[in-house]
C-alpha cells in the first residue's frame, strides 16, 4: 500500500464533554478503526516490531490518525456525502450515543436493529481511504484540541 497516497482521520462531536470524548475518541474509535483497518486493510498495520531489549510490540497503523472536531450535525452530513458513489473506496466507522450507552455487543446488535438511522446521533466518525478524498470531506476541519 502507498501510505503517502492514503489517510485516515477521527471526526469528533467537539461538544461532547471531556470524559465522554477521550472515551470514545481513545478506547471506541480508535480500538474500532484499528480492528476494522486490521480486517478491511490488514496492509495498513505495521508489522510486530522488536525493541533493543528483545521485547515484541504488537504492529500498529503505519500512518497518523489526526482526531479532527466537528459537530453531529456535521458527521451526519459526513456519513450522507459518503453514501455517494465517489467515496465508495472510503471505509467509515461511525459511533453513534446508541453504541456508547450498550453494555455488551450484543446489545448493540439487538438496539442497532431496532433503530433506523435517522434516530442515531453520532458522537464520532473514523474515515480512511485516497488522501484525496478523505481531505475532501475533512480538509476544512480543525483538530480537536
Amino acid at each position: 500500500m502507498d501510505y503517502q497516497n492514503e489517510k485516515c482521520v477521527i471526526v469528533m462531536d467537539e461538544q461532547l464533554p471531556v470524559g465522554i470524548l477521550a472515551n470514545t475518541a481513545v478506547a471506541d474509535e480508535k480500538l474500532w478503526l484499528i480492528a476494522m483497518l486490521g480486517q478491511k486493510l490488514p496492509e495498513v498495520v505495521g508489522d510486530d516490531v522488536v525493541d533493543q531489549s528483545g521485547q515484541t510490540h504488537l504492529g500498529i497503523i503505519a500512518f497518523p490518525v489526526p482526531i479532527l472536531k466537528g459537530s453531529r450535525e456535521g458527521i451526519r452530513e459526513l456519513l450522507e456525502k459518503l453514501r455517494q458513489p465517489e467515496f465508495q473506496g472510503v471505509v467509515a466507522v461511525d459511533f453513534s450515543e446508541l453504541a456508547q450507552g450498550c453494555k455488551t455487543y450484543c446489545d448493540y446488535i439487538t438496539k442497532m436493529g431496532n433503530t433506523p438511522e435517522t434516530d442515531l446521533s453520532y458522537l464520532g466518525l473514523a474515515i480512511c481511504g485516497s488522501k484525496r478524498l478523505v481531505n475532501q470531506l475533512t480538509g476544512s476541519l480543525p483538530l480537536l484540541r
